[in-house]
């Protein structure tokens, strides 16, 4: 998967890492990918619901050594 903009909320706790994803994603054009990397536990739910209210699309996410990463797409 191509990766057009990655944007890194480790060590911020809700609701920054939306925050910072939501302005980012503001600079990308329609089909473009942003990766998103948290540390915080919560971003989980906090993502998926994101997603749902602006209707764009979470791809996937995943986790590894405590770091979430999350793939969204701009609709």
């Amino acid at each position: 998967m191509q990766v057009d903009l990655v944007v890194d909320t480790k060590g911020l706790a809700c609701p920054m890492p939306i925050v910072k994803a939501k302005k980012a994603l503001d600079s990308l054009t329609t089909s473009q990918i942003m990766e998103v990397q948290s540390t915080d536990k919560g971003s989980i739910n906090d993502f998926q619901a994101w997603v749902k209210q602006t209707k764009h699309q979470l791809i996937k996410y995943e986790e590894e050594n405590g770091i979430y990463k999350f793939f969204v797409k701009k609709i």
